[in-house]
């Protein structure tokens, strides 16, 4: 059980935060953070609901300026409950902890079954000790259900226990300390009338702006009979119980929640909806069942084992967040990845580029789900494509922060709290975002060869992207050249030349190579179509053969800079100054916000080689070395076999990590090269978020791109796993600390194909099916596989093998 539990065996207030974050629990649909059911929003405890895709709008004022901001919705808390000896206080346990009355207290968040177990002793003022145990769940078999189970035993008194359970939409977004001054109250309140069963209790509002109708009713038991009374305030309804307890004899109260929303489908109204589910739900036991049973079939689909028993916890917790954040209920919500999950309300809840880490794993376990997300963005084409048009281009333009209706959402100003000054912020300059778009779609069908997806939305969706890279690329007659300016990378330290006022950069590295690639790839697309298809995609988007021509003449002719041997993170790069990192880090210790640092004392990370993420090192994640050498060559720049290890080896030292995301990727390309090395990275990686310091953000929402990269990591790049094709490439490089690495994946119709990696050999199995055989592309193999059929061979390639070897 060590690999799947998560546990706290003392209370401390400071990291309650940290601890609701990673104790959400989720379906999909929705996910509730793991703050105590007694608790509410008291600068200590933050209780959060968050369904996906609900968004609100509200006006504000920021420095001066009028704009707005959407935001994903904290929703009526379905947990509240709490209980006390008649005459003496509410239960309570950071007063009681205060008072040295917290006699023991355990946390346990189960990763296999998704259940969240609290175990406490309390000792009251008058000298009761009473002993509590709770059970929650957010069903991952229905994705409206949600559960509470409560067990009260008095270990030495006898008497009245007074239980309050509510359903409380008096809540804001307020889980942010940098948003608290802005307008935050999404939700309005309905009168909901008292349900005729005495059980049941029903909350209903509706968000301000997007009018989405919420529903939330719980019914609340207790064994034995209660006395109970109904009670209700605006945007509050409650049910006051009382029973008499005997010593030592236990007292349990079930709460069983459903969620409902107007969006939702197949129902008449939310309300009746969420009354009839709440209702009609079994008992804690039967949900618990049928839970677990449908987290005992996603776990059988995420097979994914080494043998470290601390790592493969934080990689179980890590595909657990996932999960809960984007799962087969997902599939008709028309949802994104929000960066942070449904966890907290960090970045507003927006979407960003993260599917570029998550898709990966879940195409080869749950196609279905990387579909749905990848038509989040599909859906969002005419938005795109307006957003461009309004810039005076072609194509479609993706915004860098998106929310529900795909325009930009990326802020226009920023607080840096170091020097309390409001700033312009440039960061919807992150054009990449749409090659992100591109490059997901392209590698969702080298892995499921869904040819159905790409002939009816990828190859429009990649046309589009690509139509706009080629118009947003201007050409330099002088140089041959074409150019694209204006652009902010991966990097978010530079946004600007020192001295320029115009924002942006020129000639981005990270973009002008993807740019190329997605041209040849989108190309490529339009090629695999059926004639007809072809025929028509071609005349729905106008798409001329001088269009065509002008991709091509882009794609190889596309400028990349370089400088003392080395990809340049963009034009000019060479020329700004060098930072004394060794004095900063003297002076500051930590240096991650870099650009507040140094902000604050008047100066600007725009003016030194300081990054705060991989940017020019992107590329050795995104493309496979066979892939950016293709590239360079065809654009005519003969770099020699050592450009990887010499541009890599330049910028690790001038990064200083600044997002979870940045030491995933340097993990990433070290693998090839020095895998001691990577792994300690990886670890700092893996361990960023389940161990962040009290003054860190995973208290906001977890790290969601960094969790599912760091498995994504074993996947892809320990295992050595590429889809391109037509066939699996395996080229395993597994580090020293890694004896046996275990994976199962989907793959063109095979459900079960089970992969072992040793530090001495390679084995792959296909479980019996009607599905053709698979090509295993080996070192210099090709070995063709049959359902029901193994391959074994010695592990032909070293652990690292160098760089452009």
């Amino acid at each position: 059980m060590e690999r799947w539990i998560l546990s706290y065996d003392d209370y401390a207030p400071e990291a309650e935060g940290l601890r609701e974050a990673l104790c959400t629990l989720g379906n999909g649909y929705f996910a509730t953070r793991g703050a105590a059911a007694e608790s509410s929003a008291d600068g200590v405890h933050y209780p959060g609901t968050y369904i996906a895709g609900c968004y609100d709008r509200l006006p504000a004022e920021m420095d001066g300026r009028h704009t707005d901001n959407a935001d994903l919705v904290n929703m009526p808390n379905w947990l509240p409950l709490t209980f006390r000896a008649a005459g003496g206080a509410w239960f309570d346990p950071d007063r009681a902890q205060c008072e040295g009355r917290l006699l023991s207290y355990r946390q346990e968040l189960d990763l296999r079954r998704g259940v969240l177990t609290r175990l406490v002793r309390v000792r009251d003022a008058q000298g009761r000790t009473t002993r509590v145990a709770q059970r929650r769940i957010v069903s991952m078999d229905d994705p409206h259900l949600a559960a509470l189970e409560t067990t009260i035993v008095a270990e030495d008194w006898s008497g009245p226990i007074e239980i309050t359970s509510a359903v409380d939409g008096r809540v804001v977004n307020s889980g942010v300390e940098r948003y608290r001054n802005l307008p935050n109250a999404h939700l309005t309140h309905e009168k909901s009338p008292q349900p005729s069963d005495p059980e049941l209790l029903l909350l209903r509002a509706s968000t301000v702006s997007s009018k989405i109708g919420v529903a939330v009713a719980a019914r609340t038991r207790v064994r034995p009979p209660v006395e109970r009374s109904h009670r209700a305030e605006d945007g509050w309804a409650g049910h006051d119980l009382t029973v008499d307890a005997g010593e030592g004899v236990p007292v349990t109260v079930e709460k069983v929640a459903a969620v409902f929303t107007s969006r939702d489908r197949g129902i008449e109204e939310h309300g009746r909806a969420a009354l009839a589910a709440a209702a009609g739900a079994g008992s804690f036991d039967a949900l618990l069942e049928r839970h677990t049973l449908a987290w005992s079939r996603l776990w059988r689909r995420c097979q994914l084992s080494v043998d470290q028993i601390e790592v493969q916890r934080v990689l179980n917790l890590h595909i657990f967040h996932l999960l809960q954040t984007v799962s087969e209920h997902s599939v008709d919500l028309d949802v994104g990845v929000p960066a942070r999950g449904l966890h907290g309300e960090a970045y507003r809840g927006h979407v960003f580029w993260d599917e570029l880490f998550i898709l990966p794993f879940l195409t080869m376990r749950f196609p279905e789900i990387a579909r749905a997300l990848l038509m989040y963005r599909w859906r969002r084409l005419p938005a795109a494509r307006r957003a461009a048009a309004d810039a005076g281009h072609s194509g479609a333009m993706y915004p860098w922060q998106s929310a529900a209706d795909g325009g930009e959402e990326t802020q226009r100003i920023h607080l840096n709290p170091r020097s309390g000054r409001w700033l312009p912020d440039h960061s919807h300059l992150q054009r990449h975002v749409g090659l992100t778009i591109a490059h997901n779609v392209w590698r969702y069908y080298e892995a499921t060869g869904d040819t159905g997806f790409l002939a009816e939305y990828g190859t429009e969706t990649m046309l589009e992207i690509a139509r706009f890279f080629a118009d947003l690329a201007a050409y330099d007659r002088s140089t041959d050249r074409y150019q694209i300016r204006g652009v902010m990378g991966p990097d978010e330290y530079h946004d600007a030349y020192p001295g320029r006022d115009e924002p942006g950069l020129d000639d981005n590295a990270y973009t002008n190579v993807l740019t190329v690639w997605v041209l040849r790839r989108a190309l490529d697309a339009l090629a695999l179509l059926p004639e007809d298809r072809r025929v028509e995609l071609r005349e729905r988007l106008a798409l001329t053969r001088e269009e065509i021509t002008r991709f091509e003449d882009v794609a190889r002719k596309m400028y990349v800079p370089f400088h003392d041997g080395v990809i340049s993170q963009f034009g000019g790069y060479a020329d700004l100054a060098e930072l004394d990192w060794a004095g900063y880090r003297e002076r500051y210790g930590d240096i991650r916000r870099l650009d507040r640092i140094l902000e604050a004392e008047g100066d600007s990370t725009n003016r030194y080689k300081a990054s705060k993420q991989a940017d020019v090192l992107m590329l050795f994640y995104v493309l496979s070395p066979g892939e950016l050498d293709d590239i360079l060559r065809g654009l005519g720049y003969e770099h020699g076999p050592a450009l990887a290890a010499r541009t890599i080896a330049y910028y690790l030292p001038r990064t200083c990590d600044g997002s979870t995301l940045s030491s995933l990727v340097h993990a990433w390309i070290l693998a090839r090269t020095d895998g001691d090395q990577a792994w300690r990275i990886f670890l700092e990686s893996l361990f960023s978020d389940i161990t962040d310091a009290q003054h860190g953000t995973t208290p906001e929402g977890v790290h969601l791109g960094a969790m599912a990269g760091t498995v994504d990591l074993v996947q892809r790049c320990h295992a050595g796993i590429t889809t391109c094709g037509g066939a699996l490439h395996l080229e395993p490089r597994l580090p020293s600390a890694i004896g046996e690495l275990r994976l199962g994946l989907r793959y063109r119709g095979h459900w079960g194909i089970d992969l072992t990696c040793r530090q001495d050999s390679v084995r792959v199995t296909l479980r019996p099916g009607a599905a053709s055989p698979i090509r295993i592309r080996y070192a210099d193999q090709d070995i063709q596989i049959p359902p029901g059929a193994s391959w074994e061979s010695p592990l032909l390639h070293g652990r690292t093998t160098p760089l452009g070897a």
